[in-house]
């Protein structure tokens, strides 16, 4: 099974959409809404750690009491986010309770309006000229990618599955002269020399660096666009946009091993980085025949701000794919980690120090073949 690489912007992770969100810092917000927005971080199995960031950040104009943080605790929320719950139990201990319901009230806020017209054409304007050169703004670096695959016997697409862990890929990945080159290096327990990554079989993503930002927002994608909410991405506000792409002018290709391919169009979510216009997310699902053996790809890719050389640039930070052939399930968990700036006698190693990629051998004294 194998689908086509798109590079580092198209490998995936894991989306985390907290969905319901209705603002961000500060915001003031009644019971009725915070309840809400628990049992949906509940519901989409949001991590614990992030909801209880943006928990923190509430102000509510009603009173929170212990029964109701009871309700959420027998609800299943996390730990960490129980705990912001107690505290704003305590700083809404002298606020009025909330109006009954089928008591007259007055009108509630919506939450946060969509950007006007203009404003989001702004928006997905500067986004797009981030997106175009994007890749050329980048400098020379090295880094790790370490690829984590898991099977599922028995996967159902849109299930949560149950993942049995299969293989391990760590691959330096050298990016030089706006181009990027890959180095097998490791799998599982074991170096490897002379072998690449696809030779192994299995589940992959191939392809050209920034690929996906370029299909997304190239003009000649005639890609349409439509802003949805106001959302969190690792705390930042970041403005959703629901995106697609005709088959006719996408770029889009789906691989069954190394005979069978179909061109797609797709769709899926743009998170723009509310203020800096530049891409936090994209999720991506194409649209393959139901004919076709690969099914139910899903693919989420987020980005994160690294530091190179003292100066910091928004880079791939994890992402995940999955997909289906029959019932067998695949998925793909990908990291990137120890972003060093470029130079012939630079090296890298993991985070635990056990395994050094070295950029001063023989082979690496020269930049990559282009």
């Amino acid at each position: 099974m194998h689908l086509p690489r798109r590079a580092l912007a198209r490998l995936c992770i894991i989306a985390i959409l907290l969905s319901g969100f209705p603002a961000f810092s500060q915001q003031s917000m009644t019971v009725e809404k915070l309840m809400a927005f628990i049992r949906s971080s509940i519901q989409e199995k949001n991590p614990d750690k992030e909801v209880a960031a943006v928990v923190a950040k509430f102000k509510l104009t009603e009173k929170f009491t212990l029964a109701d943080l009871q309700e959420l605790q027998n609800a299943g929320v996390g730990p960490k986010t129980l705990t912001a719950l107690a505290a704003l139990v305590t700083q809404s201990a002298n606020l009025n309770p909330p109006v009954p319901k089928g008591a007259p009230v007055a009108a509630k806020s919506a939450g946060p309006s969509p950007p006007s017209v203009g404003e989001q054409t702004k928006i997905l304007r500067e986004t797009r000229d981030w997106a175009l050169s994007y890749v050329k703004s980048l400098p020379d670096f090295l880094c790790l990618e370490i690829t984590n695959r898991s099977i599922d016997r028995h996967y159902h697409g849109g299930a949560e599955g149950s993942w049995s862990p299969s293989d391990r890929l760590i691959e330096k990945l050298t990016f030089f002269d706006h181009k990027e080159n890959y180095e097998l290096f490791q799998h599982n327990d074991t170096a490897v020399v002379n072998k690449s990554a696809d030779s192994l079989g299995g589940a992959r993503s191939t392809g050209e660096w920034a690929s996906l930002l370029g299909s997304i927002f190239e003009p000649s994608s005639e890609t349409d666009f439509k802003w949805v909410a106001l959302k969190a991405v690792r705390t930042k506000a970041a403005n959703e946009f629901h995106y697609s792409i005709e088959q006719a002018y996408s770029q889009e290709t789906v691989s069954h091993g190394d005979k069978e391919k179909v061109k797609t169009g797709f769709h899926g979510s743009v998170f723009i980085e509310k203020g800096t216009n530049v891409v936090l997310r994209i999720t991506v699902t194409p649209e393959i025949p139901p004919s076709f053996p690969v099914q139910d790809v899903d693919q989420v890719v987020d980005y994160d701000y690294q530091d190179i050389g003292g100066q910091t640039f928004l880079l791939p930070l994890k992402s995940q794919v999955t997909m289906r052939d029959g019932l067998i399930g695949t998925r793909n968990d990908i990291e990137w980690r120890s972003y060093r700036k470029y130079s012939a006698d630079t090296s890298i190693t993991f985070d635990t120090g056990d395994t050094p990629v070295a950029g001063d051998q023989k082979k690496d004294q020269s930049p990559p073949k282009k």
